[in-house]
């Protein structure tokens, strides 16, 4: 009787057109409305993969969720492998190789599941990585269009290199005493969009940056002088161009019981009063009084600083609060962050979730205004989905 449930649902399965999800909130959903076909057994253990943190969306309700920017997170996991590998495999000296067996232990460094094979992953991109046997070892290794392409990303880091370091020194102002670990600004190497050799290369400005060592034995890099023109913030600019839309934007609502007879627009002005000023987030935090609305305002308009410092305009929470002690962040950021929804728009699961700004991106969830390293990694990616086939097609297309 069992084998004969089992192979009815299997028969079910095999019946059921397989969904094309646009998110992974679509796919979890997908797989939600097959609880029902399935028996007791792995009815249970499917409901409990999908209440996993794992899975589970950091947005509950469907309605508040924006698929456009639910598929920016999944294509940044699709070329997951792509970013880690081209930047492990750029960062070995030439010919850019490694062992395929040495290779296939890396699936942190390089971005592939672990226990699935790196070949595969290679194979999925095959005018970018390709598998060349040395001495019949097969290795990984970047094709020579992939390498002509690294050439290119290092000349726009060159030419794009004096608008990182504004951006670098505007995020020391950010922060507490003026100084952030080197290897904290190397793990987000890749958010703020600073180049690899970016740890190497702070010393050729002494006028910006000194490098000192902390207490703990680590590099900091700390803010050599403060410009005051730096330290006007990206709400503050849009403040003077669009005063009506910032004013929108946020809302610091001020709890009232329901014995007091306010309506809607006595709500809102109740509001908007202890909404503005806003406070810089160039001010020192340490200043105010914490759990106080002033201490709220400051945290949020520091992480909105932050991300408009950010290639994408958005960045995951583990690169946030890889800055919390630098920035004055506490734990409970995910609720202020909920509160202003106008603002920032939270995506992915509950494990590992992300933060956009809002205004940045527009309706079909792209960006708005892109940096020359963004439309580079745009058409990184269009020769990460090509084939062999394909790019003979369109070179013969071009002739």
């Amino acid at each position: 009787m069992a084998r004969r449930l089992f192979s009815a649902t299997r028969a079910l399965l095999r019946a059921v057109p397989s969904p094309s999800p646009s998110s992974s909130a679509a796919a979890a959903a997908a797989a939600a409305s097959l609880l029902p076909l399935l028996p007791c057994k792995r009815r249970r253990k499917l409901r409990k993969k999908l209440s996993s943190p794992r899975v589970a969306p950091i947005e509950p309700e469907a309605a508040r969720r924006v698929p456009e920017l639910d598929a920016v997170l999944d294509r940044e996991a699709a070329f997951r492998f792509l970013a880690r590998a081209r930047s492990f495999l750029a960062s070995l000296p030439p010919p850019h190789r490694i062992p395929l067996a040495e290779a296939g232990k890396l699936y942190r460094e390089l971005g592939f599941p672990r226990g699935r094979s790196v070949s595969r992953a290679a194979a999925r991109h095959p005018l970018l990585f390709h598998l060349p046997r040395v001495d019949s070892v097969p290795h990984l290794a970047l094709t020579p269009l992939m390498c002509s392409l690294l050439e290119e990303e290092r000349r726009l880091h060159d030419q794009l290199l004096p608008t990182r370091v504004r951006a670098v020194r505007k995020l020391l102002m950010l922060a507490d005493h003026r100084r952030i670990p080197l290897a904290k600004l190397h793990h987000c190497r890749a958010v703020l969009g600073l180049p690899d050799d970016f740890r190497d290369r702070v010393r050729e400005f002494p006028g910006d940056f000194r490098v000192a060592v902390d207490p703990d034995g680590r590099d900091v890099l700390e803010l050599a002088r403060w410009d005051p023109a730096l330290a006007v913030s990206a709400l503050e600019r849009d403040f003077v161009v669009d005063e009506r839309r910032v004013r929108r934007t946020f809302r610091f609502a001020v709890p009232h019981s329901r014995s007091m007879p306010l309506d809607a627009e006595d709500a809102d002005r109740l509001d908007a009063a202890t909404t503005f000023p806003l406070v810089s987030p160039y001010t020192s935090g340490a200043l105010l009084r914490p759990w106080t609305p002033e201490a709220e305002k400051y945290r949020v308009g520091v992480v909105h600083e932050f991300l408009s410092l950010t290639l994408e305009k958005r960045a995951l929470i583990h690169h946030i609060f890889e800055f919390k002690e630098e920035l004055g962040l506490t734990r409970h950021m995910h609720a202020s962050l909920r509160k202003q929804s106008r603002a920032f728009y939270l995506a992915g699961t509950e494990m590992n979730w992300a933060v956009f700004l809002r205004d940045a991106y527009g309706g079909d969830g792209d960006l708005r205004e892109k940096d020359p390293l963004v439309l580079f990694n745009e058409k990184l990616r269009r020769y990460a989905c090509m084939t062999k086939m394909d790019s003979s097609e369109s070179i013969a297309t071009a002739y």
